[in-house]
């Protein structure tokens, strides 16, 4: 498929961009724009995965899922493609650290990935009617538990390490699964057909004894949570690629022993395939929970 055209509208698009801003200055407005480079990773109907360099304001280099304003220039790019975009985010009104809404704009392409080179690593991108593989993890109680045993209820899997710092990645959605434990927790004929786990993509330091402790903070039962609804787990070395991959999870060494992760949440249902795919942090717990509701019913 012929890839100039893209280049020379996003091009377009970008000056007319910043003449539209010298015109009308947004410095009060809630919406706030950045500039991103990065290396495109994989990409859906609707998103692209970016390693994603430093964004000064907004983030640290990461790898990340973001939503395309227009879906249109999804087909126009390739993994390993490097690109120019313009990041749109609206300011949290509960929280003016945090954003919401973010999206990919005036996607420019600086560097095409060559045709004939297959990238390193091949991202399965999450997909309605798929079926997971049977893969193996080891959990808080340092039991393997692998995840065909939940077939014939639907679960909640999404992924996190435990040193995360970034709020609104992995305790953003350990705090998101806390809630919807509970939700599920008042209604006890969901509750037994429904499991929810949080899968560890640091497995080196995110020991059983670590996953114990961290999991009982955020159930609030700390020592005396007996994890019979919600798994903390981490692949084996031997899984722990096909894991990331199937999953769409990038992962890479930052500084000071972190890492730069993108963000997969998936609603797995009782056959074992997968219901929905959030690859971002902007869904709402309650929407989750209505579809496990729908799921658990069919």
């Amino acid at each position: 498929m012929p890839r100039k055209p893209l280049f020379l509208l996003a091009f377009i698009a970008a000056l007319i961009g910043c003449h539209q801003n010298q015109q009308s200055p947004t410095a009060s407005a809630p919406q706030k724009t950045f500039t991103i480079r990065g290396k495109v990773i994989s990409t859906d109907a609707t998103h692209v995965t970016l390693d994603g360099e430093d964004v000064p304001g907004f983030m640290e280099p990461m790898v990340m899922a973001y939503k395309l304003k227009d879906p249109s220039v999804a087909s126009e790019l390739h993994p390993g493609d490097r690109i120019t975009a313009r990041i749109l985010a609206d300011r949290d009104p509960a929280d003016h650290d945090n954003y919401t809404n973010i999206q990919l704009d005036n996607i420019v392409v600086i560097a095409q990935a060559r045709p004939d080179t297959k990238p390193p690593i091949s991202y399965h991108v999450p997909t309605p009617g798929d079926q997971v593989p049977n893969f193996k993890l080891l959990n808080q109680s340092d039991r393997t538990i692998q995840l065909d045993q939940f077939k014939g209820k639907v679960v909640l899997m999404t992924f996190i390490y435990t040193r995360c710092q970034l709020a609104d990645f992995c305790p953003r959605m350990s705090h998101n699964f806390a809630d919807i434990d509970k939700a599920l927790a008042a209604d006890p004929a969901l509750y037994k057909q429904t499991h929810l786990l949080s899968v560890s993509f640091d497995p080196a330091y995110d020991t059983a004894k670590v996953l114990r402790s961290y999991g009982g903070a955020y159930t609030g039962n700390y020592t005396n949570e007996k994890f019979l609804h919600w798994d903390f787990a981490a692949p084996t070395e031997k899984d722990f690629p096909a894991v990331t991959q199937f999953f769409n999870v990038g992962v890479t060494p930052g500084d000071n022993k972190s890492l730069t992760h993108s963000l997969s949440t998936v609603l797995i249902g009782k056959d074992g395939k997968i219901v929905a795919w959030y690859p971002t942090n902007d869904w709402d717990p309650k929407d989750v929970v209505a579809q496990i509701k729908k799921s658990a019913a069919a």
